[in-house]
């Protein structure tokens, strides 16, 4: 159903059961899986977060000076990249890390013509170090890459929950799952699913988003090939 894509993969997602870090059996079967979307010929982005090692906007709360935490969470997501491009390698995928923050020792520089070069020649490309700035969430750089690669749709996989709610599940039992909303809704109802900038950013550059649990195997390949699964985020 699409030709090109954006993973936004959140750091939670690599860590598994574990209660941090990154869990290698759980980085593997999200390799085995981006691997069949490849294989069907979807060029494919990936944006990873890095709260399974570092929260930023966490530790300024605790009195850390934000822009410093939010360096180290940048830094955090360099680790996870290369996670997954280890992990990618091993099964045979070709990948570029590229990253906002100059780190030249293990992943090239973010440049646009460059990724689009890369995912036209089937390339994974794993985008990471956020935007190079503080004060922006991954979910934020998650959207502009998406948009500057020209992706046609944002899949957002999550770590254990299916799709939005209205509210917490975890805290919730009756929470009920949308199956289709607006980035407007999002806003006015005020509803955890990405933060507000990138929700913006969605809905001024028509992008549609997919906000999925994929723990559950094959979800990924199952989104790109058109199944309704978790809740779709529409610009109208």
């Amino acid at each position: 159903m699409y030709k090109r894509i954006l993973l936004k993969l959140s750091g939670e997602a690599l860590k598994g059961d574990t209660p941090f870090g990154i869990d290698p059996k759980t980085v593997a079967s999200i390799a085995e899986q981006i691997k069949e979307v490849q294989e069907l010929g979807v060029e494919v982005g990936i944006v990873v977060g890095g709260g399974n090692i570092w929260r930023g906007k966490t530790a300024s709360e605790l009195g850390m000076d934000r822009a410093q935490a939010d360096y180290m969470g940048m830094l955090a997501t360099i680790m996870n990249g290369l996670a997954v491009q280890d992990s990618l390698e091993h099964l045979g995928v070709p990948t570029r890390v590229m990253t906002a923050i100059n780190c030249n020792q293990v992943a090239e520089p973010y440049v646009r013509r460059r990724a689009i070069r890369h995912l036209e020649k089937g390339r994974v490309c794993i985008f990471v170090g956020g935007l190079g700035n503080p004060y922006f969430s991954t979910d934020t750089a998650c959207v502009l890459r998406a948009t500057e690669i020209g992706a046609e749709v944002v899949l957002m996989a999550k770590n254990a929950t299916e799709g939005v709610y209205d509210s917490d599940p975890r805290k919730n039992p009756q929470a009920k799952m949308y199956e289709e909303l607006t980035f407007s809704e999002i806003l006015n109802k005020n509803l955890a699913v990405m933060d507000s900038t990138a929700a913006s950013l969605c809905k001024d550059n028509n992008l549609n988003l997919i906000v999925f649990n994929m723990n559950n195997r094959g979800n990924i390949r199952r989104v790109v090939q058109g199944e309704k699964i978790g809740t779709l985020v529409k610009v109208k």
